[in-house]
């Protein structure tokens, strides 16, 4: 199942303390060679938060890429196995080691495969897909906010104001089970995806972000840096990170076997 996507994907990533926190509980890995973007922010006691997330993407960068390798599985399916091997290593850690106890982490993470893309999240970490000059938010939030809008109990503009913006509904490592939602979409060259953490969305308009990946998508390591100083010159009330991917060329997989050498000689 594994494609080399180095030539077709441009992936950079930031994470970053911010201005009030004295530490950084958030984790960030990506592999363009595999197509895979891994964002978690962790909670819980001092440092615990960061172990989480940690946690997270080591065992998730680890085990999708071996998933990959091996191509037993659909994405889905992988996916949904490596998140639940992680909720389990967290959740073991936190169980038996005290100073551990009740750490969690959000999640959101995606891989990219034959000109797709196969989004999974848990909590309010999210991903945005910025297609010509629309910005488009297509994970949807756990959180209680969300349901607070999606009940009707608050307009989007009064939960831009509250004070419960960090009460996620749900949560990696917290649980013995954890359900993550899974999405898959197509994909276009110029696409650029953008993986954050609340630390971003939270002190960042999102015509701002609009904006910023509009001016500087053929800079990625520009944008980054310039959403995170953003973050942190509104305040930057929590850690921040991104991963910026931009779609550089179309990644179909290549057909195999017999209809491979028929498609060759067709040719």
């Amino acid at each position: 199942m594994t494609q080399d996507l180095s030539q077709a994907l441009r992936m950079v990533s930031r994470t970053d303390a911010g201005m009030v926190r004295t530490h950084n509980e958030d984790a960030v890995m990506t592999d363009a060679t595999i197509g895979v973007a891994i964002l978690a922010d962790g909670m819980g006691g001092y440092n615990a938060g960061e172990v989480a997330s940690g946690m997270a993407t080591a065992v998730i960068g680890t085990e999708i890429a071996q998933g990959l390798r091996e191509g037993r599985k659909s994405l889905p399916a992988l996916i949904e196995t490596v998140i639940a091997s992680a909720n389990e290593a967290i959740y073991r850690a936190a169980d038996s080691q005290p100073q551990y106890s009740g750490m969690g982490t959000t999640l959101v993470m995606a891989v990219f495969h034959d000109n797709r893309i196969s989004v999974a999240h848990i909590g309010d970490s999210r991903m945005y897909r910025m297609r010509g000059e629309q910005l488009e938010c297509i994970t949807r939030d756990h959180s209680l906010l969300q349901e607070q809008i999606d009940s009707g109990m608050i307009t989007e503009e009064e939960a831009r104001r509250s004070q419960n913006k960090n009460l996620v509904t749900r949560a990696l490592g917290v649980d013995p089970i954890v359900e993550p939602e899974i999405h898959t979409y197509d994909v276009e060259a110029g696409d650029v995806y953008l993986f954050c953490s609340d630390g971003l969305n939270d002190m960042v308009e999102g015509e701002d972000i609009s904006l910023t990946l509009q001016a500087l998508s053929a800079n990625l390591d520009l944008a980054a840096d310039q959403l995170v100083q953003m973050a942190n010159d509104n305040g930057g009330r929590d850690n921040v990170s991104v991963i910026l991917v931009k779609v550089l060329q179309p990644f179909p997989v290549a057909p195999r076997g017999v209809l491979s050498r028929l498609l060759a000689w067709l040719k």
